[in-house]
C-alpha cells in the first residue's frame, strides 16, 4: 500500500479499520476532489501553519468544501499572525512533503510540537478522508476513529468552529 508504514502500523495497533484508495498524485484539494469518492465521506483539508515568531506550529483540519481565509483563521484560533509553514518545517515537524500533509502526519511528531485544530463539523461526519502521508492514496475512517487516533497520539488539540454554516447551506467542491 502507498503511504508511510508508520501510519498503517498505528491504525492496526489501534484497531481502526479503513478503506484504501489509490489515485494519481493529488497535491491540492482541487486535484484530490477529482478522485474523491463521496459515499458519505467528508474530504478533509489539512493546513500547516506557523506563528509569526516561528516557534509554534499548527495543523488545521476542516471540510475541504469550505474556503479558508487566513485572517479569519487567525481570529478563530487566537494564535496571533499565521503563515503557511515552509516545506522544511513541514518535513522537520510532520515528516511529509507539501501536498501530502495529513492528520496522519502526526505519527511523526514525537515531541508534540504541533498543535492540532479540528473543525467541530468533522465530528458530525460519518466518515473522513486523509492521505496516508503520501498524496497518491487516500484512507477513509470514521470520525469516531479519527478522534481515537488523535487521543491515542496524545497530541495537543482543540475542537472548534472554524467556519460558519447555516442549516440550508449547500456546499460544492
Amino acid at each position: 500500500m502507498i503511504g508511510q508504514p508508520r501510519v498503517y502500523e498505528c491504525l492496526s495497533r489501534l484497531g481502526i479499520p479503513f478503506d484504501y484508495y489509490e489515485h494519481p498524485e493529488a497535491p491540492t484539494i482541487e486535484i484530490a476532489s477529482q478522485y474523491y469518492r463521496g459515499e458519505g465521506t467528508t474530504l478533509c483539508k489539512n493546513l500547516f501553519f506557523r506563528n509569526h515568531k516561528g516557534d509554534k506550529h499548527y495543523l488545521v483540519i476542516m471540510d475541504a468544501r469550505h474556503a479558508m481565509d487566513i485572517h479569519d483563521m487567525e481570529h478563530r484560533l487566537h494564535q496571533g499572525k499565521l503563515s503557511f509553514a515552509s516545506p522544511e518545517r513541514l518535513m522537520r515537524h510532520l515528516g511529509v512533503r507539501p501536498g501530502s500533509v495529513s492528520l496522519f502526519a502526526l505519527v511523526n511528531d514525537a515531541t508534540h510540537a504541533v498543535t492540532l485544530f479540528i473543525d467541530r463539523n468533522l465530528l458530525q461526519a460519518e466518515k473522513v478522508s486523509f492521505h496516508p502521508n503520501d498524496n497518491r492514496a487516500s484512507l477513509v475512517i470514521s470520525s469516531k476513529d479519527m478522534m481515537k487516533f488523535v487521543e491515542e497520539l496524545q497530541v495537543p488539540y482543540s475542537v472548534m468552529d472554524l467556519y460558519e454554516t447555516t442549516e440550508n447551506e449547500e456546499i460544492t467542491c
